[in-house]
């Protein structure tokens, strides 16, 4: 569907600033189309770029201005205001449709979208699949849920190919896309305090498979399995041993091999990417770049020095036999779960794991078992840290810390030669921290801190 399309005289409220919005401010500002902007926060982030680059646009803050929602035509809602929220049911009941800044994209975008969700991996994979492109000499642009807004990448008109994340949040909003490649790699709660039920949370992110030319999902996740007709070509990856035309990962002795079929394609130890969630993130990028041409030599290559991603289960420093692993962004049960089983299952010791935060509703009953097989002790912090210890039980020693510098220093007496030290939250960071990376940052200084003072 072409721009063209858009009625001009279409009356259109963005709703939500930030960087998504003022992408979507310059979007229709470019097409000349009418627009207003308005969020809820008196100084939301942007806004004063806002007044200095478009001062002649209508702009309201502090609040929902009803009047403004009900007499749309259209509204762009940012991914962070739920569809839901009362004051926007009931401008869809006037007769507003609700978009979001992909749906836009998708109506202009020329060249082939691969789409990429999941409760976790989705910023690696995407983050992984661009440099394989790259490598081959493909001119891709990579955005949406991470880096760059995807409006923005339709500022480069030469892109061969298009590598988006997509949050659950912008999936909800977006119509038109009908992606090259399209994959759910996991699920698992998230946005509880979002989403009534899995079963919302599992509808939102089905939609990216809607259109799709091909589906790449997870065959140890039903959930992640496409419901489209028979007809729509599909391709799984597995942690275990693969199907004939499947992805999947071979165990010969001490070797792990990622293959397709019986084909061995990379032993695993040639890669820099830590744990064994990261190789099925690789099966994942490998399955999406067959499926747009991207050349397996290419893409093989990158897999042997891509090094990850900050904030996800990054290498911070090894000392005395001990590991310290900054997975910042397990901001949900699922990724810390993947985490703690990744790495537990390729090393010579035990975790230990320091979790804990704002929880966002979520159900922490899935970390007792991995806890109980893979950690030696669990060091808890935040708001939720006596729901986790709650649900874990006292399967492992639980020991509470005040804030982040504690928990490192008794991670590092409980840690033994042989283990891992892992910052894996299983919640988001905003009772205590500006946002994970900053937990993550934190994390790290710390950590070199304490460990040089302990090495003088």
């Amino acid at each position: 569907m072409g721009s063209e399309l858009i009625a001009s005289s279409c009356l259109r409220v963005i709703v939500g600033l930030g960087k998504t919005g003022l992408s979507c401010v310059r979007y229709l500002s470019e097409k000349q189309l009418p627009f207003r902007v308005m969020d809820t926060r008196e100084q939301p982030p942007g806004i004063d770029q806002l007044k200095a680059e478009y001062p002649d646009v209508e702009v309201y803050t502090g609040g929902f201005n009803q009047d403004w929602l009900n007499s749309a035509d259209e509204l762009v809602v940012s991914p962070g205001i739920a569809v839901a929220e009362p004051s926007i049911s009931e401008a869809v009941a006037c007769g507003a449709s609700v978009v979001g800044d992909i749906e836009l994209f998708c109506r202009d975008a020329k060249a082939p979208i691969v789409a990429i969700t999941g409760s976790n991996g989705k910023s690696t994979v995407t983050t992984l699949l661009g440099e394989m492109a790259k490598e081959a000499g493909i001119q891709v642009g990579i955005g949406g849920n991470i880096g760059t807004p995807a409006l923005e990448l339709l500022d480069n008109g030469g892109s061969e190919l298009y590598i988006l994340e997509l949050s659950s949040f912008q999936l909800e909003t977006t119509y038109s896309l009908e992606a090259a490649a399209a994959t759910v790699l996991n699920l698992s709660p998230d946005h509880m305090d979002r989403y009534p039920s899995m079963v919302e949370y599992h509808q939102a992110k089905q939609r990216i498979y809607k259109g799709c030319k091909s589906a790449v999902y997870n065959k140890q996740d039903a959930l992640t399995t496409p419901l489209l007709p028979v007809a729509v070509s599909g391709v799984a990856f597995t942690a275990g041993k693969p199907d004939l035309h499947d992805y999947g990962l071979l165990q010969e002795g001490d070797t792990t091999w990622l293959c397709k079929g019986v084909e061995k394609l990379l032993d695993s130890s040639q890669m820099k990417l830590c744990g064994q969630h990261n190789q099925t993130n690789a099966l994942a990028a490998l399955a999406l770049g067959e499926q747009v041409g991207i050349p397996l030599s290419a893409m093989l290559s990158v897999l042997k020095r891509f090094a990850g991603l900050q904030h996800r289960c990054e290498w911070v420093a090894e000392q005395d036999g001990v590991v310290w692993i900054n997975d910042s962004k397990a901001t949900n049960v699922g990724a810390t779960v993947a985490a703690i089983e990744g790495l537990g299952n390729t090393l010579k010791g035990k975790l230990v794991l320091i979790a804990g935060g704002d929880g966002k509703g979520a159900d922490f009953s899935e970390l007792r078992q991995p806890v109980s097989q893979f950690v030696r002790t669990l060091v808890l912090m935040g708001r939720d840290a006596p729901a986790i210890e709650q649900a874990v039980g006292h399967v492992v020693p639980s020991v509470y810390a005040k804030d982040l510098n504690e928990a490192i220093v008794i991670a590092a007496r409980a840690s033994q030669p042989g283990d891992a030290v892992v910052l894996a939250p299983a919640c988001a960071s905003f009772d205590m921290f500006a946002s994970f990376e900053q937990r993550g940052d934190l994390f790290r200084q710390q950590v070199v801190e304490l460990l040089e003072g302990e090495s003088v």
